[in-house]
């Protein structure tokens, strides 16, 4: 017999805001960085720190839609923790693992941040925007023409596993961050980056004419080989950073189109009945605790187009209504804990986890998106400080507490994680069978 899953009616505000608060506590049992003698900001093994600055994203817009301050304190002790001795989110304690995309997402949290009022810090601690800008900043010397024609790298140090790797949600988180700092500042140069980035993603190949994003490719074979499995948090990451860049154009028809196109190509991720599916991992139970979360950014960033760009109502509203009242059937697991695969209906699939928590959270919380107020720029309201030259002035090296001559030959051989290319190798296959 099943337990008891989720009451959920997407029609009343305050059954949406119990959804969602039940997801985060769920969600929250994992993190124990707010005990003495713990470490603020870090999640426990499996899970690598990139996530856990996904997960106070999560918080943070949690606030925003439903106004619970219950995990405001340790959201802004996590986001000011990890910031790094530089303040732009490269701790030296996660130099290892330290890819573009991993520094992004926190990032991302800062700038969600700006863009929804949250708290800002004291004084005398890195703001909102300025991290986020920070961020920006210590990634664009990284733009490589050396090959392909340009593009980040995934990794950032020469001594990680993937750093001849171009990938497409380094870009794609580049891009998203350009776009919404153009919105959010009103500085064009911001929005330069954000369509050179768009260009060399469609030139190179890793976007499709139909509008569907690859996971990326090999700079040492001069990206003429591609990676073609598809994730849903590659066409999230483009789907709201075009949202702001036609917000930013004055709804422009270039953006406009480039918008729908992509919310057709979206359709992948949503195979059947409108919700929405990890397909590369999902039916064949393979998706690893990286993957477990993804829907979660699609999700997110679905909610947040649909403010930005209300045209885009109608063509998302139906998959986010659908999705979310699956995922509330799926959270049926102990203490209802949600499973993965939310076509299950309510047969719990027995895999739970911060990622399985927080798609829950952000599909559930989503639906607020109406009856939120409006996100802020610093022309309508918003309180975030920024420093446009947050970031520059030291090297990647530095700023993570080791010069050039600290590499050393033990480094390159133990350092870096293989996670997302091994598993794509191994489900790519299966990939091109279900499609």
């Amino acid at each position: 017999m099943a337990l008891a899953s989720i009451e959920l009616n997407l029609d009343d505000k305050e059954s949406i805001k119990n959804a969602a608060r039940t997801a985060a506590s769920g969600m929250l049992q994992y993190y124990t960085g707010y005990k003495p003698g713990d470490v603020p900001g870090n999640l426990p093994d499996p899970y690598y720190w990139w996530e856990a600055g996904a997960m106070f994203g999560a918080l943070v817009e949690y606030w925003y839609y439903t106004g619970d301050s219950q995990w405001n304190d340790i959201t802004t002790q996590a986001l000011l923790h990890q910031t790094g001795p530089s303040a732009n989110y490269m701790p030296a304690n996660q130099s290892r693992t330290l890819g573009n995309d991993d520094q992004a997402f926190w990032g991302l949290a800062a700038m969600s941040a700006a863009e929804v009022k949250y708290p800002d810090p004291p004084e005398d601690s890195p703001q909102w925007l300025a991290l986020a800008q920070a961020v920006f900043n210590t990634q664009v010397p990284r733009w490589d023409d050396a090959t392909c024609g340009g593009g980040l790298k995934w990794q950032i140090f020469t001594f990680n596993s993937g750093y001849n790797y171009k990938n497409t949600i380094s870009n794609g988180c580049f891009f998203n961050l350009a776009s919404r700092l153009a919105v959010y500042t009103g500085n064009n140069t911001y929005a330069e980056w954000a369509e050179k980035t768009w260009d060399w993603v469609f030139t190179i190949g890793l976007a499709s004419p139909d509008y569907h994003f690859y996971d990326g490719t090999d700079d040492l074979k001069n990206c003429s080989a591609l990676n073609h499995i598809q994730w849903s948090y590659n066409a999230g990451i483009f789907l709201l950073g075009a949202a702001n860049m036609y917000h930013h154009t004055n709804e422009s028809e270039v953006w406009k189109t480039r918008l729908e196109r992509i919310i057709k190509g979206l359709d992948v991720f949503f195979p059947k009945n409108n919700i929405m599916s990890e397909v590369s991992c999902e039916p064949n139970g393979k998706c690893n605790v990286d993957q477990r979360s993804f829907k979660a950014y699609l999700a997110r960033w679905m909610a947040a187009t649909v403010q930005i760009a209300p045209f885009t109502y109608d063509l998302l509203m139906p998959k986010l209504r659908a999705s979310a009242e699956a995922a509330a059937l799926q959270c049926n697991g102990p203490n209802n804990a949600c499973g993965l695969r939310w076509n299950q209906n309510d047969t719990y699939d027995g895999s739970t986890g911060v990622g399985e928590q927080m798609a829950a959270l952000e599909i559930f919380q989503g639906h607020l998106v109406n009856t939120a107020s409006k996100r802020v720029t610093s022309d309508t309201g918003g309180t975030s400080k920024g420093d446009p030259n947050a970031g520059t002035g030291t090297s990647d090296e530095d700023s993570v507490g080791m010069g050039r001559d600290a590499i050393t030959t033990a480094d390159r051989a133990g350092a870096g994680v293989l996670t997302a290319v091994i598993v794509m190798c191994a489900v790519g296959g299966a990939y091109a069978m279900i499609f």
